[in-house]
């Protein structure tokens, strides 16, 4: 949740009587979290905003995680995954996942032809490549590369990727999707010294009720997608007021911090999820002491596993990688650069890599989908 916003037309105070200009009431509509004690937004439709009948169901494709063989850091190359194309859902391959969160890669290269409705998490999705537009109850937000396009659980929306250009996503899906706890103030505000701002974020282009003719919505619960077919155009809001709603965030908007030695990967936190922190690591100046090494250290964070998504730049720390690249190391197993780098990095002044990372606490699971594409050399490639 970013901030509380008002767009279109609200009454002047909630759960009382609102008509449009012939005197038909207008259904006020609350999307709630953690019951009525969180973060909320109402909605005003013109419609009955609940007249959904059931249609069918199917499971979803969610990557049913496997226990692999042997604890190993490991890498997968989402760059050799050609498809299957589809809708950004049908399209949606899970590399890792737990309880907590879903690690997974889409290729759409089609406009969903439902709208979509994920009731088990939120969704935050960062653009490798592509562009196109996020679709809500809230208005429209126009994505391109290197943006998060956030959606919380609950939200009726679907992605139209413009056409003909090619799309490559990592979606991240989780619970409780937010901004980090220590960059706001009392008051909920961002703090100034903060790697972001409120101004940093787009928010939905609300225009009032947009009526595409598509009057079914997939639910998605509990690894099946239910589809209910709606009486009217889900899309009927004629205002809202509220703090839940998709917003998006510029990755390279992130302001990355530099010390006088290396500083840990908490320094590059932008989101968190239960039981994750989401990093990025945008270009930037390194470490200034006369004698630092910019580049990372060996460690064992016996906590967390670590996941990163490189996504362009010259990643010192690792051979053998690049833009499209998943590396997925596990606790129990120390990791840290390969042979040969850590010396290079000494006296560099910057570095250009851009990458998301995830720290998780309960240990990930790979998928089939993930073993699919697994580069098999990996673990071993740390060998001096």
């Amino acid at each position: 949740m970013l901030d509380r916003r008002v767009a279109g037309d609200v009454p002047a105070k909630h759960h009382i009587v609102h008509r449009d200009g012939d005197g038909a009431l207008f259904w006020e509509h609350c999307l709630t979290r953690k019951g009525f004690d969180g973060a909320y937004t109402i909605l005003y439709h013109q419609h009955r905003p609940h007249e959904w009948q059931a249609v069918g169901s199917a499971p979803r494709d969610a990557g049913t995680p496997e226990t692999p063989e042997g604890l190993r850091r490991r890498h997968f190359r989402t760059q050799d995954v050609t498809g299957p194309g589809g809708t950004s859902l049908a399209s949606r391959r899970v590399l890792l996942a737990n309880d907590d969160v879903a690690i997974g890669f889409a290729t759409p290269d089609v406009a969903d032809a439902h709208y979509t409705s994920h009731a088990d998490a939120d969704t935050l999705v960062f653009v490798q490549h592509g562009t196109g537009t996020l679709r809500s109850v809230f208005g429209d937000l126009r994505y391109g590369p290197l943006d998060y396009v956030a959606v919380p659980k609950g939200v009726v929306h679907r992605f139209v990727p413009d056409a003909g250009v090619p799309q490559r996503h990592l979606v991240i899906e989780g619970h409780d999707l937010g901004l980090l706890r220590q960059w706001r103030n009392e008051v909920g505000q961002l703090r100034m010294d903060a790697p972001y701002g409120h101004r940093d974020f787009r928010r939905p282009d609300f225009a009032g009720p947009v009526d595409e003719g598509i009057r079914h919505v997939d639910v998605v619960r509990d690894a099946t997608v239910h589809t209910f077919a709606t009486r009217h155009n889900p899309l009927d809001a004629v205002g809202w007021d509220g703090t839940v709603y998709p917003w998006v965030f510029p990755m390279l908007a992130f302001q990355p911090r530099a010390g006088l030695v290396h500083l840990p990967p908490d320094w590059h936190g932008t989101f968190s999820v239960r039981g994750a922190l989401i990093c990025s690591f945008v270009p930037r100046v390194v470490d200034f002491h006369p004698s630092a090494i910019p580049c990372p250290y060996p460690h064992s964070s016996v906590d967390c596993d670590e996941v990163l998504f490189y996504v362009q730049g010259n990643f010192t720390s690792r051979k053998g990688v690049g833009p499209g690249s998943v590396s997925y190391h596990p606790y129990g197993v120390p990791h840290g650069p390969h042979p040969g780098a850590l010396e290079a990095s000494i006296g560099s002044t910057r570095t250009d890599e851009v990458a998301v990372m995830l720290d998780t606490f309960k240990p990930l699971r790979p998928t089939r989908h993930a073993a699919s594409v697994e580069d098999p050399g990996y673990h071993d490639s740390f060998h001096a």
